[in-house]
């Protein structure tokens, strides 16, 4: 089985239960094509670098998925249709990474220098 990373970014006016939906549908898709998505990752509603589509802002969503390649042709089929998501992006992968993401660590870091700034205040 093939591995792949698949992001997509996700309009910033939709709230995080419909970010969750977006997800739920794409799992759907990759486990009815015979896949199987081995781990989410909602990274939240961060800037973007440019507008796309008049937006500033969107939900950063990655899959991890494992399947054939008809698998991803029909999440992207199916994502390219859902005027929801914005932007998307899948990878092929040698294997997934272990434990959270880079952006998931970032978080993390980010908030664990917040915090320690503020007890020092």
């Amino acid at each position: 089985m093939a591995l792949y990373e698949h992001v997509f970014l996700a309009r910033q006016d939709l709230s995080q239960s419909q970010v969750d939906a977006l997800a739920a549908t794409a799992t759907e898709i990759v486990e009815q094509n015979e896949g199987k998505v081995t781990k989410t990752e909602t990274w939240g509603l961060k800037s973007l670098a440019y507008k796309i589509d008049r937006n500033r802002k969107a939900h950063f969503v990655l899959l991890n998925i494992e399947g054939p390649g008809a698998v991803v042709e029909e999440l992207e089929r199916q994502t390219r249709i859902n005027e929801d998501v914005i932007r998307y992006m899948t990878i092929r992968v040698d294997e997934h990474e272990g434990g959270p993401s880079v952006m998931m660590r970032k978080s993390d870091r980010d908030r664990k220098r917040r915090a320690d700034r503020e007890e020092r205040d």
